[in-house]
């Protein structure tokens, strides 16, 4: 029987430009290089039992993303972290591992919401604060969006779990829900802002956490009291 192990790792750096599709391919090299029992599915085409959490946008951050593998064979997991570093390119860092159930649901289903920084370009501090003031006690913010080819209608206020200002910079942590229906960064922004002003954007953006609620308690998919790869921060600094 396989055995499962989840990472967390960091994206940080020049490589937040790199899409997620070959952020994946950058961690099948890894695998092989660093010789761990990756188990493979069958057929004609084999490839690594390898899954993925909630997909990061080109251009984002994160100090939070998560990778579950199945390993043909039991490994060391304390072992995990420093085999990997090595084997991965600078800017993506394992920062814990640790074994998990075969049967756990996937990072996609217990994913619930995600803390994210935000930077806003394009408005003052004076009037952004005008606007998230605005934006927390609205009932309602409703908008027009594309789903599966369709235009629907959402109210996007209820997936807005916190938000608040920096004291100094236009600079958000929020906390946004991923799920029955979630919200983009770039989404808030354009909440925040209107018409009069087009040029209000997104600027520097870094997921911070991804949140999942277990016997109603939030906690993230793999804490960093897990095994830590000694060397993570620094490298992610």
């Amino acid at each position: 029987m396989n055995s499962r192990y989840r990472i967390r790792f960091s994206k940080l750096g020049k490589i937040r430009f790199t899409s997620h599709r070959d952020v994946a391919r950058m961690w099948e090299r890894a695998l092989r290089r660093a010789t761990l029992p990756v188990a493979y599915t069958e057929g004609f085409s084999p490839h690594p039992k390898l899954s993925f959490g909630l997909a990061l946008s080109t251009g984002h951050e994160s100090f939070g993303e998560y990778l579950d593998i199945d390993m043909a064979e039991p490994v060391d997991v304390d072992g995990i972290p420093a085999r990997l570093d090595p084997c991965l390119p600078i800017g993506l860092d394992v920062q814990a591992a640790a074994e998990i159930e075969s049967g756990t649901p996937s990072l996609q289903q217990v994913v619930t919401s995600c803390t994210w920084r935000i930077e806003v370009v394009g408005l003052g501090h004076a009037e952004l604060a005008e606007r998230v003031d605005a934006c927390l006690k609205a009932d309602s913010l409703v908008v027009t969006r594309e789903r599966k080819g369709h235009k629907v209608t959402d109210d996007l206020r209820p997936a807005i779990l916190s938000l608040e200002l920096d004291d100094v910079r236009t600079e958000l942590v929020t906390e946004l829900a991923t799920q029955p229906r979630g919200v983009r960064p770039s989404e808030l922004v354009a909440i925040l802002a209107s018409p009069s002003d087009p040029d209000v954007l997104e600027g520097h953006v870094c997921r911070l956490h991804q949140w999942m609620s277990t016997d109603g308690a939030r906690e993230e998919p793999l804490p960093l009291r897990a095994t830590l790869a000694p060397h993570a921060e620094a490298r992610a600094s």
